[in-house]
């Protein structure tokens, strides 16, 4: 029979792969035609190494010079011997492009049309090629809006499984949709679509799940509900769904559906405005009761709007909660889509010719914003005061011995990470984040000690920094100046003065850290 695997690439794309019995996540890429990384594809380069975010495999053999232990125990697996147990999903440290595969683009004709009201419109469409639409219930796509050239990112309400593609689409004002539904939508039109796309998908379900959907942010919630439906867990599922007047209230049909489908689920809804149908008034916030988040052993997966996703976020943070998995997806400002309120859509092309070098394919492909809280403080803490040791360890290890070139080398990788940070934030945060791991790995890279430089790679300190930092984040005012200093003492051969540079420069940057993955979580 095999199982389904998700490949989920840098960019944003995500294809979906059938696996046979016995055969490996590499193997089954291959013949899909999708070029995964690899090399030795025997277990012992650790090039194909991925991380499993959801679901269960065989390792098979590997060396431990190409994923330890402790790896495989995180998650981590090489694609080259990873057999899969269950239905998967990856995350590959590639863009679908290096893959040699893209997004896929579809044909579709509109089947049914729902006016729920002013504000609301559901739409059914019937895919040509529907077996090679493969997605993750949560996941979306972009439309391309009927007699125009605009193009607008929109969640699966449909599950992965269910022949017809269904979209839950508010409309507003303006924007090119909703003027196309309000005004000339009908059965019978062509779209075409691409995708899938988005990380805000569902795992594997190992702990209660708490749903929380803002308007039509209701949709990918339905997508996951109907695949909770199919198989449903064994822990409780509780949707609280938030609105704002009268006219948003929708979809609530379909709940009471999932009541008899999914056991174990109960819902919930609140507006804000006073007066509704709602049974309560306020904001999704005032209804999570303390057995919903089971406590903080739960999996939240939360779609709305950007002051709905930041309110929740804040929310939790102040009642001291930190959830097992939090994802979100959240609806683009309305100056990014022409006014659609709860879209995303594609970047301009203009915008991709203007900044097509500084900006990542995950922004170009769409404004909504799809992703997970991936660690806490302490996590990079940790991982902070282990790269202090280490430096400790090869500095003693390397002062005295480098060469003029050495050092001229090392003052190069200093002076390199100064243009990214201007008056104590950060202007760039992809380069700086690549230039300042540059610098701090060079030591371990020049000390012909194979086993500080592993040891080293595997904190991977750079991947929580490119996580974490945004443009603007705070950055305390004496990093670049502590790269400078740090190559001085080691010019000078001041032993005290590099292991005191070091060590606070490790206690500065916990505080950066901790800055920005507290903004990151508030949004």
């Amino acid at each position: 029979m095999g199982h389904k695997v998700a490949l989920s690439f840098e960019d944003g794309v995500t294809k979906v792969i059938k696996v046979g019995d016995y055969e490996t996540v590499m193997d089954a890429a291959y013949k899909a035609r999708i070029n995964i990384p690899s090399d030795c594809r025997d277990g012992a380069c650790g090039t194909c190494k991925a991380f499993c975010d959801s679901g269960s495999f065989d390792p098979g053999d590997f060396i431990e010079d190409a994923m330890t232990e402790e790896e495989l125990d995180k998650g981590y697996m090489l694609t080259c011997q990873a057999v899969p147990e269950s239905d998967l999903a990856i995350q590959i440290p590639a863009t679908s492009e290096s893959a040699k595969t893209s997004a896929s683009v579809f044909t579709a004709t509109v089947k049914e049309l729902t006016k729920h009201s002013e504000t609301t419109v559901s739409f059914t469409l019937e895919v040509e090629n529907r077996d090679a639409l493969a997605f993750l219930p949560g996941q979306y796509v972009n439309l391309k809006v009927p007699g125009t050239d605009a193009e607008r990112s929109y969640s699966f309400s449909s599950g992965p499984e269910v022949k017809d593609a269904s979209f839950m689409v508010r409309v507003t004002p303006q924007g090119a949709m909703s003027e196309y539904l309000r005004d000339r939508a009908a059965v019978g039109d062509t779209i075409e679509f691409t995708g899938p796309y988005g990380s805000f998908f569902l795992r594997e379900p190992k702990r209660p799940l708490l749903l929380l959907a803002g308007g039509t942010g209701l949709a990918p919630l339905l997508s996951i509900l109907e695949k909770l439906s199919e198989n449903p867990p064994p822990s409780p599922v509780h949707l609280i769904y938030g609105l704002t007047r009268e006219a948003d209230i929708a979809g609530l049909d379909w709940l009471r559906e999932y009541e008899a489908k999914v056991p174990g689920f109960t819902w919930d809804y609140i507006a804000s405005e006073p007066g509704t149908s709602a049974p309560h008034t306020g904001y999704v916030t005032q209804i999570i009761e303390p057995s919903h988040l089971n406590d903080g052993d739960v999996d939240i997966y939360l779609c709305g709007p950007p002051p709905m996703v930041n309110a929740v976020s804040k929310w939790l943070d102040a009642e001291g909660i930190t959830p097992a998995n939090y994802y979100f997806e959240r609806f683009a400002p309305k100056d990014a889509t022409g006014g659609d309120a709860e879209t995303g859509a594609p970047a301009p092309v203009e915008r991709i010719q203007a900044e097509g070098d500084t900006m990542s394919r995950g922004e170009a492909l769409s404004s909504l914003e799809t992703g997970r809280l991936e660690f806490g403080k302490e996590d990079s803490f940790a991982q902070l005061d282990a790269r202090m040791g280490l430096e400790l360890a090869v500095s003693e290890l390397m002062l005295g011995r480098l060469s003029e070139e050495q050092l001229h080398q090392f003052r190069r990788l200093a002076e390199a990470t100064t243009p990214s940070v201007t008056s104590g934030s950060i202007q760039q945060p992809d380069e700086f984040a690549r230039t300042n791991e540059e610098f701090h790995e060079y030591l371990f890279t020049i000390c012909e000690n194979p086993m500080l430089l592993e040891s080293y790679r595997r904190l991977d300190v750079h991947a929580q920094m490119a996580a974490a930092l945004e443009e603007g984040s705070p950055i305390f005012e004496r990093v670049t100046e502590d790269h400078l200093a740090l190559v001085a003492g080691f010019e000078r051969l001041d032993k005290e003065r590099v292991r005191e540079i070091i060590m606070g420069h490790a206690r500065d940057a916990k505080e950066t850290m901790a800055g920005a993955i507290v903004a990151k979580v508030a949004g």
